[in-house]
């Protein structure tokens, strides 16, 4: 399903939802290079799928290393010279505690069912004013965890749980995970938003 087949994801409160697979694969467009304004040194890029952010940053001349669980979308990063290894976020990683950001696009907040999990978990990689650049789904959407699975054209991938977490839901979830909300940004639609620990090293 990485091989540049759009898919559904079914599972969702609000029904099946389309994943750009394809979109994916391309270059990074506008909205990208604006999420990606806000990574300014070493990124960690988590769930970087076929690698189009990590290999966006490095064409920027910021340092990343983008992670994934799936060989096939870490070989596929790596073909397009970006810098990918096979990891999970929740074992060990490179640069702990040094990252100056992680990258969580895509939804990839939503990685392992459990987006406060995560967000504490991140938090560890970052050093002292380290920031979090998140894509959120719409304010009104339904926050919560799921069990899901991916189809393409009539083959269902086994179910994984995920997070949704939607803009107007994060402020509750940054305080919980120990992290201020810097800003929350609209473009076209898509929201995302930048995530720090307190100034006063909370």
């Amino acid at each position: 399903m990485l091989a540049g087949h759009d898919c559904l994801l079914h599972g969702l409160e609000e029904g099946p939802a389309r994943v750009p697979v394809r979109r994916w694969a391309e270059d990074a467009d506008t909205g990208d290079r604006l999420l990606l304004s806000q990574c300014r040194g070493p990124t960690l890029d988590i769930g970087c799928g076929p690698g189009r952010m990590t290999q966006a940053l490095a064409v920027r001349g910021v340092p990343a290393l983008g992670i994934d669980i799936a060989p096939t979308a870490v070989a596929l990063a790596r073909a397009r010279g970006a810098t990918a290894l096979v990891r999970d976020v929740f074992g060990p990683l490179p640069g702990e505690g040094r990252w100056r950001c992680a990258l969580l696009a895509d939804g990839n907040i939503g990685i392992g069912g459990d987006p406060l999990k995560l967000l504490l978990r991140v938090r560890s990689l970052l050093c002292a004013d380290g920031v979090v650049v998140v894509d959120l789904a719409p304010p009104g959407t339904h926050s919560g965890r799921c069990i899901v699975r991916l189809e393409h054209a009539g083959c269902r991938s086994q179910p994984f749980r995920w997070g949704i977490v939607a803009a107007d839901t994060l402020h509750t979830l940054a305080e919980a995970a120990a992290l201020e909300v810097l800003s929350v940004h609209d473009h076209a639609g898509r929201w995302f938003a930048q995530l720090q620990r307190p100034a006063d090293g909370g």
